[in-house]
């Protein structure tokens, strides 16, 4: 074992550095007014009755937050394709989508019901095998994977794409594949716990390597570069396999993409996490320059609605040498993707498992751009939405007149007729582009986490705060998720998993999940004792057990199909909580309505 990787395990180094990046600087006046919204700024909330209508909410958000009206493409999007996200928030889908709900109920483009769109056998092979002799996809499978490449920008000519099940399959396969006995390390970098990553650890020692983790410092959760730069600094010997997320899927903070690159020059594999990034956020990475060894996506169908689909596995052909051919990754979820009318065709065999999603044709239509009056003085929105939704009219008809090769995928074979498959989730992300969305996402972020550091508890001493909001809150170093705790007012934690089920029968989806590898500075022991409580002296039989000390969250993602009526129906729904008797009435309500009791 090096000194350096002894060194990096002997505990917390007393600076959190950020490793040099070649971002800008961010002026300190810009930052002094991301928490400038004029309705919120000088008043704290202690009452859910209390808070601002949405027309005045939504009327104050468009004064603070002018350029939020250059989104409204994605409004339009949202009602004509997405009309199921008026009944019901989504906060809990990372990845890439693909499709619309729209497309469900539209029979006139397509030759073939695409009810479900497509299915997934799985195959018999290994990845090594697969690489080399498994040029044999379907037709539909190669169409969507060259459409998915195009999407992310990454050439076929420099990386070769391996549909899996899901991420963790991914992991599991790169895992078993991985010459773990030459190059015997492998460092994660998550500030959260994660089956994919959980299940590559495992699979990795017991294949002979070391693991270590980053480790992410309180109260900011930016990573600790002064250890993590001792891991990755090998000292001319052989690194092994580094696996990087650009943000955290939990809290959202960014990580200099740099990191990769250092890793690189220090001889490791790199492995690229895209599941936690937007929809554009790949063009931002320099992956011309930094050009990963691995890099894995995930893809759900449609966004709030069917959350099933697969994971693509993009292997650097370079690469691909490097890779082991063992017995031990065969059936363990690289799959096919096929044509649903196929599915009759196939043996329902172990090893031929087909998974398929089966949904009602909708033929609701939604009019407006919001399902709420309009403020009196936004009819400047009004108007750029009239011009907006003119230029979409005229871009979708020169579709229907021109094509558009990039999102429409012809595929035949010999025993089918032409199918086509429109990736609509893909095509409205392009049309949006990578600025919009990053300013949408932002502007709602942003609103949404002043909005819940004003909810206070009354009648406390020091207006005990309702909410905590793990990791950075400015807007400049976190992307569109929010890891947070909801306290009642004696300041005890309230369950993630209750705030979830509670969530969910008002229509609302989030998540929850756990905060791990927390680094506490000498400055913060007393937050550390807090935290950790009695855990923090439990007698414990190894130094794992410690480490699996970890915080439980309600996780909050947000998407550019989201809108501010859906942040302000989340802020509403937690305020509740400020009602010391909320949960009881909520218990007591449904046994009155003979619904299932909420567990405590």
């Amino acid at each position: 074992m090096s000194k350096a990787w002894k060194g990096a395990s002997a505990g917390c180094i007393n600076s959190c550095s950020s490793i040099p990046s070649t971002e800008p600087m961010v002026p300190k006046s810009r930052h002094a007014t991301v928490n400038s919204t004029s309705l919120l700024s000088e008043i704290h909330l202690t009452n859910h009755k209390s808070l601002p209508p949405l027309i005045h909410a939504f009327s104050d958000f468009i004064a603070n937050n002018p350029q939020y009206t250059s989104t409204e493409l994605a409004d339009h999007i949202r009602d004509h394709d997405y009309y199921h996200l008026s009944k019901h928030v989504c906060f809990d889908y990372n990845g890439f989508g693909l499709f619309s709900r729209a497309q469900l109920s539209s029979k006139a483009r397509f030759s073939h019901s695409q009810s479900s769109f497509f299915n997934i056998t799985y195959k018999s092979v290994t990845l090594k095998s697969q690489l080399w002799y498994g040029n044999q996809e379907t037709t539909l499978e190669s169409a969507i994977n060259r459409r998915v490449m195009d999407f992310l920008k990454i050439s076929d000519e420099e990386y070769t794409m391996v549909c899996t099940a899901n991420k963790t399959s991914s992991f599991r396969i790169l895992a078993e594949s991985y010459p773990f006995q030459s190059n015997k390390k492998l460092l994660t970098v998550y500030d959260h716990e994660s089956e994919a990553v959980r299940t590559m650890v495992e699979i990795a020692k017991r294949r002979g390597a070391r693991d270590a983790s980053a480790e992410f410092c309180w109260p900011s959760m930016k990573i600790h570069s002064g250890k993590l730069k001792q891991i990755v600094s090998t000292r001319n010997q052989k690194g092994g396999l580094f696996v990087f997320s650009p943000q955290s899927q939990m809290t959202g903070t960014k990580y200099a993409y740099q990191w990769m690159s250092l890793a690189q020059k220090n001889g490791w594999h790199v492995v690229l996490d895209a599941c936690s990034l937007g929809p554009k956020d790949m063009n931002t990475l320099g992956l011309s320059l930094i050009k990963p060894d691995f890099i894995v996506c995930s893809f759900f169908k449609i966004f709030g609605e069917d959350p099933s689909g697969f994971s693509g596995l993009l292997i650097k052909r370079s690469s691909r040498a490097i890779l082991e051919k063992t017995t031990a990754n065969r059936s363990i979820g690289i799959i096919s993707i096929i044509p649903q009318k196929r599915l009759s065709t196939l043996a329902l065999r172990p090893d031929n498992f087909v998974t398929n999603m089966e949904t009602q044709p909708s033929n609701t239509y939604v009019k407006s751009l919001f399902s709420y009056p309009r403020p009196a003085q936004s009819s400047q929105i009004l108007k750029l939405k009239d011009k907006v939704i003119e230029s979409y009219d005229v871009m979708n008809d020169e579709k229907e007149a021109f094509g558009e090769p990039s999102s429409r995928i012809m595929c035949s074979q010999k025993s089918e007729t032409n199918d086509v498959i429109e990736c609509r989730y893909l095509d409205h992300a392009d049309s949006v582009g990578l600025h919009l969305i990053s300013r949408r996402v932002s502007c709602l972020t942003d609103w949404l986490v002043n909005a819940l550091l004003k909810l206070k508890h009354p009648l406390t001493g020091n207006g005990e705060p309702l909410v905590r909001i793990y990791g950075s809150q400015q807007k400049f170093t976190r992307g569109p998720a929010l890891a947070i705790n909801l306290f009642d007012w004696k300041g005890q934690k309230i369950e993630p998993r209750l705030v979830q089920k509670l969530a969910d029968r008002s229509n609302i989806s989030i998540s929850c999940g756990l905060l791990r590898n927390i680094c506490f500075l000498d400055r913060y022991e007393e937050d550390k004792s807090v935290i950790w409580g009695k855990r923090l002296h439990k007698p414990t039989t190894n130094e794992q057990e410690r480490t699996d000390l970890g915080i439980t969250v309600v996780n909050v993602t947000l998407n550019f199909l989201n809108n501010f009526e859906d942040t302000y129906r989340l802020w509403s729904f937690i305020a509740k909580f400020l009602d010391a008797d909320f949960i009881e009435k909520e218990r007591w309500r449904y046994i009155a309505l003979n619904q299932t009791m909420i567990e405590f």
